[in-house]
């Protein structure tokens, strides 16, 4: 008799991961995106949920805006690690927010564990191209000799200090030794619109928000963000052609709380990077102007540690601080 029980105990005993693991399975899961819906990244998050759901079950996207991102990914950082609850890591908050606010709720280096990068986005210098073929700028080169050569007389919009674009212009202009005002304006939107009515000069915006303007002519795109040129725009040269190591993307990946165990990472990558591979999942982000990059949880834990690292000094440079 108590051999039996022993044998029973044994058997329960190992069954018991196994059985843990299905009943998880059959629980609704979330991505938390830490932006608000109808974005790129809201749309990227709702179409890997989709796709994944034959193996992952239903993944629901929960949108928590607010502190630039920080509200959302800190609700990640606390939730249990089981892999129900993951959300979405970018460049504002893993990269860029730790050092532009003076309190942070969470650590990004530590609380998180990487799952896989999703996508990386081009950004582009843009010209107002009336304002581009009055100073007879029409290269890269062109508008650091006409900075050179006029110093001062230069200025750059973004969605406000600290943001992406504004970092790029900043790290732009250490790079070529140039000086050119920064206007922050409230927004994305706002600063595309000053661009276009020739109140800025130039602006590093998102490739997916300025295309329609560039194949309009209404803007005059001049170096692509990314290491290398952007299949989107063959002809429009990279900035590292000019300035070797420039780098400067918009970037998102998905990650979970601290301490999630191996192997519910290694299922989680294996699920949403086949879902990456997909030709519809390829298609749509096509049309947002998004790249797939499909990485090893390791892989992209190397790279947020890297961009961490590059925007350290940029966010110094440029004084900006949230308090």
């Amino acid at each position: 008799m108590l051999r039996r029980h022993l044998m029973i105990s044994t058997a329960a005993a190992w069954a018991t991961p196994w059985f843990a693991t299905a009943q998880a399975q059959t629980k609704m899961s979330r991505i938390v995106v830490p932006y608000g819906p109808g974005g790129p990244i809201d749309i990227t998050a709702r179409v890997l949920a989709e796709r994944v759901k034959d193996t992952l079950g239903t993944v629901v996207v929960e949108n928590k805006p607010g502190a630039g991102g920080n509200i959302g990914v800190d609700m990640v950082a606390k939730a249990a690690p089981d892999g129900l609850t993951i959300g979405i890591a970018a460049v504002a908050t893993h990269a860029i927010n730790p050092w532009l606010f003076a309190r942070m709720p969470f650590d990004a280096a530590k609380d998180f564990a990487p799952i896989t990068q999703l996508v990386r986005v081009p950004n582009v210098l843009v010209m107002n191209a009336d304002t581009a073929n009055r100073l007879n700028i029409h290269t890269l080169k062109d508008l650091v000799a006409y900075a050179k050569a006029n110093p001062a007389k230069l200025n750059f919009g973004s969605g406000g200090n600290g943001s992406a674009g504004h970092l790029a212009g900043e790290l732009f202009k250490q790079r070529a030794g140039i000086f050119a005002l920064h206007i922050p304006y409230n927004g994305g939107n706002p600063a595309q619109l000053a661009l276009l009515s020739g109140q800025v000069d130039f602006n590093f915006d998102n490739l997916a928000t300025a295309a329609g303007n560039i194949r309009s002519g209404k803007l005059k795109a001049l170096a692509v963000t990314t290491a290398q040129r952007s299949p989107a725009l063959p002809d429009v040269p990279a900035v590292a052609e000019l300035y070797a190591g420039f780098s400067v993307d918009t970037w998102w990946g998905l990650v979970a709380p601290a301490g999630t165990p191996t192997d519910v990472i290694a299922r989680l990558n294996k699920a949403y990077t086949d879902a990456l591979a997909h030709p519809d999942v390829k298609a749509r982000f096509a049309t947002l102007m998004a790249d797939p990059v499909a990485t090893t949880p390791e892989q992209f834990g190397t790279f947020m540690a890297q961009e961490r690292a590059k925007y350290g000094p940029v966010v110094k440079a440029s004084g900006a601080q949230v308090d």
